[in-house]
């Protein structure tokens, strides 16, 4: 049969014939172009959802741009559920169908996106606004069969992990900006009033009109704290306040003025505290820009390394030292760094009545027993008092006990990370170099931060590989992130590096306004003594779980090539959920990664209406909303 040629159609004027031919064509170079950027996309809605083998009815697309209001009248409803976990599950969304987008701005965002249709539920329970899976698993605090050691204040991580946003509180506002909010918050943000009241006469925090104010106090502090920080360099002046003590960890932290207040003296300080112990303190804490994380002293190891803190204070701070036969104590030695300091501040130490008296015999027995000797013991003006003791530095009070109690660890003791480890009831042996030297104290600040680090590995080009790294940080801070990427730094405080390595991107940000929590994961590379040896501050983490910090607490998130390792472990979308639930609204994530892992979390991102952009074809730039599912 011959062919009708073009020509004779449009002769005859068989216009519909040719019109639909056009379509036919232009339809199959659709396809062609299509079939071949297909072949590009990667990685699969299987991928993604790995975990979630549930379904339910698919929800309609998701806006794309984020909610930019920067105040919340209405909270959704959260009294639906007694139990907040039992309505976190998975269950609650679904991703049945995608959209594959690929988009191109002047090569300025070139992201190939699977536009995820999740069905976002807002987490429910009495705790929903302040929630904290790891820490608030009701169901499994009450199978516990003891609380005798603060067991019901330890991690207890749902399985599998809750996937719902975290809703905000009424009237929540884009936080107060430091320096100003050191010393003031919106009450609306942390609308904690029980502190306000069971302290009111120790001048913790006192709420004023829309704010919450922190004039300074604590119960030790009855002439305010910068005075009482006065009183304990004036009391042993080789402490040094920001030159030879620059890390230290304030146990039972309150609301972190201690800290707070250190931070003009250059020293960074890790205060801690259990969840609820006095309600919100280390919420109060990161609201107010100073650093602080939620933990115990319970059954298990801080997850902080060995020899890490100059020192270490306690005011008050209600911990039985000699419990479980002085395992506490022994755990402060532990993270504590060879002639590093303990600073006690207690009744025991200046009352004389039969209870104190019983509890200073105790601490005298066992600071006895573990080689710490007293170097200053005083009282103030105020009648408060406090001891300073020392852990020695050489391994000869040791050898020289009477009785070997407790024992020194034995080698391979000393070679677990502290993460679900329990407290030991041995004493590590003192940190020595590979010539079998004792590893001596880290350079004074600030020389401190770019110096080699005591603990930095003795092979031939560890050094060297510090140094680039150094370089390759102050470099890229400098000239790319500070400099480029669609990121408000002035409304940045609190930071969190995700994958800190050596603690270069920290040490890059030293002189500016910003604090950084540097996170080693507990599947990398121990690097974290190295981190504490140049003067900052950081924890360990498993990123397949939730942290332990409260909700909003974060102004920006940056992840060096995190997620390539992490998620042959667990699924993106619980890390993403996670980002979510600990970044503020408004907030920041800052990510480099390979394009396969920018790609997947830029989608979950997006269905959670974040806002997200590639800069220089390699960092992906996100910005969380103020949009929460209803």
């Amino acid at each position: 049969m011959a062919m009708i040629s073009v020509q004779n159609l449009v002769k005859e004027r068989k216009y519909p014939f040719i019109f639909a031919l056009a379509i036919l064509l232009v339809s199959a170079t659709i396809f062609f172009l299509y079939s071949n950027n297909l072949q590009s996309l990667t990685f699969s809605l299987g991928d993604l959802q790995k975990s979630n083998p549930t379904t339910s009815k698919p929800s309609p697309n998701a806006t794309i741009s984020p909610d930019t209001t920067q105040k919340v009248d209405d909270a959704n409803d959260n009294t639906k559920s007694d139990d907040s976990n039992d309505s976190n599950s998975s269950n609650d969304y679904e991703n049945n169908n995608t959209t594959i987008t690929n988009i191109d701005d002047n090569d300025h965002n070139n992201l190939l996106i699977v536009d995820l249709k999740i069905k976002w539920v807002a987490c429910k329970g009495p705790v929903a606004v302040d929630y904290i899976p790891c820490l608030d698993n009701s169901q499994a605090i009450k199978e516990l069969k003891s609380r005798r050691h603060m067991e019901h204040r330890e991690r207890h991580c749902p399985q599998p992990s809750p996937r719902c946003l975290v809703p905000l509180p009424n009237g929540y506002k884009v936080p107060v900006p430091w320096p100003k909010s050191r010393d003031m918050i919106w009450y609306d943000n942390v609308p904690h009033p029980k502190l306000v009241e069971y302290k009111k006469d120790q001048h913790w925090v006192i709420k004023k009109g829309d704010f919450l104010v922190f004039p300074g106090g604590g119960t030790q502090f009855k002439d305010g704290v910068t005075n009482y920080i006065n009183f304990i360099e004036k009391t042993l002046p080789s402490i040094e306040w920001g030159r030879h003590t620059r890390v230290i960890l304030d146990v039972g932290c309150g609301v972190a003025s201690f800290g707070g207040y250190l931070l003009d003296r250059d020293v960074i300080t890790m205060s801690f505290a259990p969840k609820d112990e006095h309600e919100a303190q280390i919420q109060f804490a990161l609201e107010r820009g100073i650093p602080a994380t939620l933990s115990v002293i319970g059954t298990q190891k801080l997850t902080f390394p060995d020899n890490a803190f100059d020192l270490i204070h306690c005011a008050r701070c209600r911990v039985h030292w000699d419990a479980d036969g002085g395992k506490p104590l022994m755990e402060l030695n532990r993270i504590l760094r060879p002639g590093g300091f303990f600073v006690w501040s207690a009744t025991p130490v200046y009352r004389d009545d039969d209870r104190d008296r019983n509890v200073w015999n105790s601490m005298v027995a066992l600071t006895k027993s573990i080689c710490w000797k007293v170097v200053a013991k005083t009282v103030d003006s105020s009648g408060i008092g406090l001891v300073i003791y020392q852990k020695p530095v050489s391994s000869s009070c040791y050898e020289k006990r009477q009785e070997s109690n407790p024992p020194l660890c034995e080698q391979h003791d000393e070679k677990n990370a502290p993460w679900y480890v329990p407290l030991s009831g041995c004493l590590p042996r003192l940190p020595v170099d590979s010539m079998g030297n004792l590893v001596g104290w880290p350079t004074q600040w600030p020389d401190r931060i770019s110096s080699k680090p005591p603990s930095l590995t003795t092979l031939s080009d560890a050094e060297e590989m510090f140094i680039e790294d150094t370089k390759h940080w102050a470099s890229l801070v400098s000239d790319v992130y500070l400099d480029g990427p669609a990121i408000n730094w002035s409304s940045v405080r609190n930071i969190m590096d995700m994958n800190a390595g050596y603690g270069g991107f920290a040490a890059a940000l030293i002189d500016l306004p910003y604090w950084v929590m540097n996170v080693v994961p507990t599947h990398m590379e121990d690097t974290l003594p190295i981190i504490f040896d140049r003067g900052l501050i950081g924890i360990y983490h498993d990123w397949c779980e939730s942290l332990n910090t409260y909700p909003r607490t974060y102004d920006l998130l940056h992840a060096s090539f995190l997620f390539r390792n992490l998620t042959q472990r667990c699924d993106i979308i619980d890390v993403a959920v996670e980002m979510d639930r600990i970044l503020r609204p408004g907030g920041y994530i800052l990510v480099q990664d390979t394009m396969e892992m920018v790609n997947k979390l830029n989608s979950v991102l997006r269905s959670m209406q974040w806002s997200t952009s590639l800069y220089q074809g390699q960092f992906l730039v996100g910005k969380k909303g103020f949009w929460r599912p209803k």
